[in-house]
């Protein structure tokens, strides 16, 4: 078990309408520096197929031809925020499922400076940590509505890419 304090800041702008929230960024993505960045999570390809756009290697080939940047412009360009409910927590590896001492970031800044009315949680564990740990602050103050869609992990290998594409389409109903 290893102490982790979140290192990537959230990404958003004014314009911003969709907060989408994992729960602690798994340790390929703080060594990448940046959300989903292992490489068999399918969350960039996923959303890419949402948007109908493709980023070049979306399935976070090792290579990563898809750039940091090019991965954050993709966010703001439709709207979406992104970050994590967690700003440190112990957690062993990636597992979800290990997570002991929970301690939320603070969203005040981003909801009170965007447009942001709903939040996609990407799988039960963050959900579940939204909804213990932020919800009740969060929800009622900013007119919020939390939802949870399946994790894009490897670890949730029930949940095909082609479902998850279903799943995740709700994004564009949550945009207009």
């Amino acid at each position: 078990m290893t102490t982790v304090t979140h290192p990537i800041p959230p990404v958003w702008n004014s314009e911003s309408k969709v907060l989408i929230l994992g729960t602690m960024p798994s340790p390929k993505s703080r060594e990448a520096g940046f959300f989903y960045m292992h490489p068999q999570n399918r969350f960039w390809s996923v959303t890419a197929e949402v948007f109908g756009e493709s980023l070049k290697n979306s399935n976070n080939s090792p290579d990563h031809t898809t750039t940091i940047a090019e991965r954050r412009n993709f966010l703001l360009r439709h709207n979406l925020a992104m970050w994590d409910v967690l700003a440190s927590c112990e957690i062993t590896g990636a597992a979800d499922s290990s997570i002991k001492n929970a301690i939320p970031n603070d969203f005040t800044k981003i909801l009170e400076n965007s447009q942001i009315h709903h939040i996609i949680c990407t799988g039960k564990t963050a959900y579940n940590l939204w909804q213990k740990n932020c919800a009740a602050k969060y929800e009622p103050r900013y007119n919020l509505i939390a939802h949870c869609l399946p994790s894009t992990s490897p670890a949730n290998a029930q949940w095909s890419k082609e479902k998850l594409i279903e799943e995740y389409k709700i994004i564009l109903k949550l945009l207009h």
